[in-house]
This record gives structure tokens, C-alpha cells and sequence, in this order.
């Protein structure tokens, strides 16, 4: 059976065991605990009981984000869980805080708030990638812009980043398979 999981936009995309393993890993790395053994029996239980159960055909990317801390708590690892939690808090608050504005100070003064979702419909639109991947790049994107520490960033700026991210996923694509 396929699991799909439904993200916070709500498009949906194919579950991925190595995500939750990463999550896993990330949390126990951030609480000091980094154990790679821990993190894929506790990712193997999750991606278990998601194929397993009839109901879970698809899932939204909350349930997942609470059962991966219910495991965390349940089998010893509070640090982790309380780590996870304030990690997506503060993506969560990073991603309201940020507004989206004009090229130029002569443009009218609006804003947009900042969504990721854009940039992954404009890569699909424009370079015609797969949602994966435009979600990957749209990912560094939001990385870059999240550690620039600004709450106000400009569409150029934006479409600058964009534009570098899947020029260098791209190539790096292009090399991967020139290599094999």
C-alpha cells in the first residue's frame, strides 16, 4: 500500500521512510544523542505502522511530526521530543515573520507573506521539474533566506536565490547521471 502524505499546503506527495529517519536523527542529534541505530528503529516503527494500518492511505505531515515525538517520549527521549517541538515552533514562526515585498522602494508598499508553495509552482511552471525536486530546491531557498535574518525580503532577491538553487541542482543532476 502507498502512503501519501498530505503537507501544510496541501498538496500531497509519496511518504519517504529516509525523511523520517532524518527527522528522527535531527532530534536526537539536537539533544545530544545522536544514534543513527536508535533513529532507524524508531523510523522503522513509524514507517511500519503507517503501511500496516488500513486507515493511514494517506496522512497528513502533523500526524507524522506527532508521531515522531510520541516515540521520542515514549521510548526515553524526552531532549529530542522538546527538541523537535521547539525546531518546528520556530520554522513555523520564521515562516509568518517573513514578508515578501517589492523590487524597488517606487513600487507600492504591499506585501505578501512568504510561501514556499510559490516558489515550487514557479519551478514546476518554468523548468517543468517534478514536484520533488522543486520542493528540495524550494527548501534551500527558504534555508538561505531563513539564516539571512531578515523579516523583509525582496521578489528579486527571491528570484536571484531561486534561480542559483536549481542552476547548481541541475548541474549537479547532469553530473550524477554523466557519472553513472
Amino acid at each position: 500500500m502507498r502512503v501519501r502524505v498530505i503537507k501544510t499546503d496541501g498538496t500531497a506527495e509519496p511518504y519517504l521512510h529516509t525523511k523520517v529517519l532524518g527527522t528522527f536523527h535531527h532530534a536526537l542529534s539536537a539533544a545530544g544523542e545522536a544514534n543513527l541505530y536508535a533513529a532507524e528503529q524508531m523510523a522503522q516503527a513509524v514507517t511500519y505502522y503507517l503501511h500496516s494500518s488500513p486507515a493511514a492511505r494517506t496522512v497528513s505531515s502533523d500526524e507524522i511530526h506527532l508521531m515522531i515525538q510520541a516515540v521520542l517520549q515514549d521510548t526515553g527521549h524526552r531532549a529530542a521530543a522538546e527538541a523537535l517541538n521547539q525546531h518546528r515552533v520556530q520554522r513555523k514562526l520564521l515562516r509568518r515573520r517573513i514578508e515578501v515585498i517589492g523590487d524597488s522602494p517606487a513600487e507600492e508598499p504591499s506585501s505578501t507573506a512568504w510561501n514556499k508553495s510559490e516558489i515550487v509552482a514557479y519551478l514546476i511552471r518554468r523548468y517543468h521539474l517534478n514536484r520533488s525536486l522543486a520542493r528540495v530546491i524550494a527548501g534551500q531557498v527558504e534555508e538561505r533566506v531563513f539564516r539571512m535574518e531578515v523579516f523583509r525580503v525582496r521578489k528579486g532577491l527571491i528570484r536571484q536565490l531561486v534561480e542559483n538553487e536549481t542552476e547548481a541542482m541541475l548541474r549537479a543532476e547532469e553530473q550524477l547521471n554523466i557519472t553513472l
